[in-house]
Order: C-alpha cells, then structure tokens, then sequence
C-alpha cells in the first residue's frame, strides 16, 4: 500500500478509558487503509491501556505489511513509556 497516503490519527490531551474507544474505532480504520501514524503532541496524560494498544495496532499494522509509527510525542507521553519500560517497544515507533 505504498501508493496510499498515510493515515494520521491524532490523540487526545487526555487519553484514558474514557477516551480509548473512540480512539481504538479510528486507530483500527487508519490500519486498514494502509500505513498509519499516530500523533502523541497533544497528549497531556495517557493510560497504561492506551500504550498497550498502540503496541499491538503497530503489530497488526506489521502483520498486514503497513508501516506504523507514533510521531511528535509530547513530554508527559514520554515519561508514561519510559516510566512503564515499555522504551525498547516504542523506539523502533517512535518518529520526531
């Protein structure tokens, strides 16, 4: 799909429970267009859960052969995967 302009999908300032369905139903239709990224700069706060979902969207994007990256995460995104370990995860992602 590398013909395919690469979907963006932009996260909120506050991403938790609340917020992770919504994400989820755009995050999936993004990895089914092709290659997608997703925006962190906005983020203010971020749930463990919503991390853990960024993994396992970035190895179904593999899977399906698109790329997936996260780009432009703000500070307090940062601190979130670095405080969980989930570093080593994320740096091959992570873009900007």
């Amino acid at each position: 799909m590398a013909d395919q302009e690469t979907q963006t999908v932009v996260l909120p300032a506050i991403v938790d429970l609340d917020s992770l369905d919504t994400f989820r139903d755009k995050l999936i239709d993004a990895i089914d267009r092709g290659d997608a990224s997703v925006d962190g700069s906005a983020v203010e706060r971020v749930a463990t859960n919503a991390l853990m979902m960024l993994l396992s969207a970035a190895e179904t994007a593999r899977r399906n052969k698109n790329g997936f990256s996260v780009v432009a995460t703000s500070e307090p995104m940062q601190s979130a995967i670095q405080r969980l370990g989930l570093m080593p995860h994320f740096a091959p992602l992570v873009k900007g």
